[in-house]
């Protein structure tokens, strides 16, 4: 065996603390490991867009603006609670009755006149139940929206929902009473049921269905709870319509599915966001005219 000549080796690489540098095996391949930020807006993608529209988020994928709406929004509803529970006389927090339907934000049909109630209603809950069953919605579902949609997206939807709310609830339930923000939660569920039934196989099936599955089951029970409270309930006072519901899901499932499936286009430009504004607004022009000639309400 040759004797090795080591003067006439070359020397070893090394970097500026004397550590070997290898030749490729010991480095990182590729870009570095993404961090918390980018797995987390990587998810939001996956559960918030199809496959084509996901590179363009990323793209351009950040806290700022933060989702301003959906966070104001609940602690505006949240601090209106509290402030009827605790400063108010209550007997107890699980259902709140005499302040609130003395408030001057709750819907009651005769007090429709006064025309904010119609807006208003969402930031009176009518129990630790049903603010919570909310919040938790509006924010596990509206905070991802917002991110990728953006706050004048998702806010022009949770108000559709809140307005359609009211309206429907004072022509389908009349003599009935209206509070809580489900208008527009469901609003928010109901462009995002349409968004991921549409593009049901760009969005991962198995996902899919688990997200499907998931709004049907909420949506079910909650519906269940509010026709119950409205029936079924022995509880004196006012009667809560639960037609509001209805009235924000079907926004949700019209205008909700037009701002949420636009992503990354102009709407002015898309033919179903003008045919969307007409139809609410025939809706609403109905809605009015039955308030002042038609409505059953003192």
């Amino acid at each position: 065996m040759e004797d090795l000549d080591l003067e006439q080796q070359e020397p070893l690489p090394v970097d500026r603390n004397g550590r070997r540098i290898g030749d490729g095996a010991d480095q990182p391949d590729g870009d570095p490991p993404p961090g918390c930020c980018e797995r987390f807006h990587l998810s939001v993608s996956k559960w918030m867009l199809p496959e084509d529209h996901r590179e363009k988020y990323l793209e351009r994928a950040n806290c700022f603006p933060p989702p301003i709406f959906i966070i104001l929004i609940s602690i505006a509803e949240l601090a209106v609670f509290i402030y009827y529970a605790v400063w108010k006389p209550q007997k107890q927090w699980v259902t709140l009755d005499e302040g609130i339907w003395k408030s001057p934000l709750t819907y009651k049909p005769e007090a429709r006149q006064e025309a904010w109630r119609f807006i208003s209603y969402m930031f009176v809950h009518a129990g630790v139940q049903h603010i919570v069953g909310n919040l938790l919605m509006q924010l596990l579902v509206g905070i991802p929206l917002e991110l990728v949609h953006k706050g004048f997206e998702v806010g022009m939807v949770y108000t559709s929902g809140v307005l359609a709310g009211s309206l429907c609830s004072s022509i389908f339930d009349p003599l009935s009473a209206l509070v809580g923000a489900s208008g527009g939660v469901y609003a928010l569920l109901g462009g995002y049921f349409m968004n991921a039934v549409v593009n049901f196989r760009e969005m991962i099936p198995v996902l899919g269905v688990f997200r499907i599955a998931a709004i049907v089951i909420f949506v079910a029970s909650d519906f269940g709870f509010a026709f119950y409270r409205r029936f079924l309930s022995e509880d004196a006072g006012l009667k809560v319509s639960f037609v509001a519901h209805f009235g924000g899901i079907v926004a949700g499932m019209t205008v909700g599915y037009v701002f949420f499936s636009a992503y990354n286009q102009k709407l002015l430009k898309d033919p179903r966001f003008w045919l969307c504004i007409v139809g609410y607004l025939l809706f609403l022009i109905f809605a009015v005219v039955f308030n002042i000639v038609l409505s059953p309400a003192p």
